[in-house]
């Protein structure tokens, strides 16, 4: 996929544990985990606003583009 997750580069950044993002952002444990490690197909909008407010970063921060080899 094109599209890759940088939550786990952020969260270390900012020494936050997975348990204390999910708490902040109000979702769960389990679906965080999703996040970070790349395997969620969709991200809500929501979801990406409660993550950079709680991560104090910008959506640049948490996903990044790169192209498919073709």
């Amino acid at each position: 996929m094109a599209i890759i997750v940088r939550l786990d580069r952020t969260m270390a950044d900012r020494k936050m544990s997975l348990k204390e993002l999910a708490e902040v952002v109000g979702i769960t444990n389990a679906n965080l985990s999703i996040l970070k490690t790349g395997k969620a197909r969709a991200i809500r909008f929501d979801t990406l606003n409660a993550l950079c407010k709680a991560l104090e970063c910008q959506p640049g921060d948490l996903l990044e583009y790169q192209p498919d080899d073709v």
